[in-house]
């Protein structure tokens, strides 16, 4: 058997967002031969994402470092009760606690210029009506999501967002695994997605080891990845 196997970084994207959002992280990360991958967040409510997430962990030879962004961070809070997961990592994120849902979290704190700025469309879902999803209005998306990235990238990121399902917010989440798995964070401190004080109290509970950026966006891992991929970095060598 081998023993100091590096960790395997599973980089979870959140809300109006794919995984090309880690896509300098992940650059970072691989010079510096760290195992990495970046599934698909499916973006259709809590217990279903992180069950999602959970089973990719699960199939993944050896050690796991769940690292989440955004909304991300509550699916890892889930995922990360799964048996091989060593570590996580919450970047510009929500650290929930069980049973609490994003909206309680949130709602402890002022609001922040997201929530006036989603759009709603409707989406088939099991049963006869329609479900809910949000993305953020277009013209909101640069100021709002990623500030600190280039106009012209962000008009892309604008038109190629994932909504969410609006239900994502109300639903409580079924576990914390940062009581049990020691964790890491990031605070994005000019955030204009989710307050950074959302992001420094959900850390500071976790007891997690915190990094603050000043002056970064939402956005931080396409804006500061070297940063973000560094956290990452501490986190796989400290469960090495």
């Amino acid at each position: 058997m081998t023993t100091n196997t590096t960790p395997t970084a599973v980089l979870v994207h959140g809300a109006f967002a794919d995984a090309a959002s880690w896509t300098g992280v992940i650059a970072e990360l691989q010079n510096h031969d760290i195992p990495v991958v970046a599934p698909p967040n499916p973006l259709r409510g809590l217990a279903s994402d992180a069950a999602y997430i959970a089973s990719v962990a699960a199939q993944i030879d050896g050690p796991v470092v769940l690292v989440g962004h955004s909304y991300g961070g509550a699916i890892i809070s889930v995922a990360g009760a799964a048996e091989n997961v060593v570590g996580l990592v919450y970047v510009a994120a929500y650290v929930t606690e069980e049973g609490e849902s994003l909206g309680e979290l949130q709602g402890r704190f002022p609001l922040s210029p997201l929530v006036s700025n989603l759009k709603e469309a409707t989406y088939p879902a099991e049963g006869s009506e329609p479900a809910v999803e949000v993305t953020i209005k277009a013209e909101a998306f640069p100021d709002i999501f990623a500030a600190d990235v280039p106009a012209a990238a962000t008009k892309v990121l604008a038109v190629a967002q994932r909504p969410l399902a609006a239900s994502a917010f109300t639903e409580t989440a079924s576990a914390a695994a940062w009581k049990t798995k020691p964790s890491w964070a990031l605070v994005a401190g000019a955030d204009q997605a989710i307050n950074p004080e959302v992001e420094r109290f959900g850390a500071k509970r976790a007891g997690a080891t915190i990094v603050e950026i000043e002056g970064a966006s939402h956005a931080v891992a396409v804006s500061r990845p070297k940063e973000v991929a560094e956290l990452i970095r501490d986190a796989v060598r400290a469960t090495s």
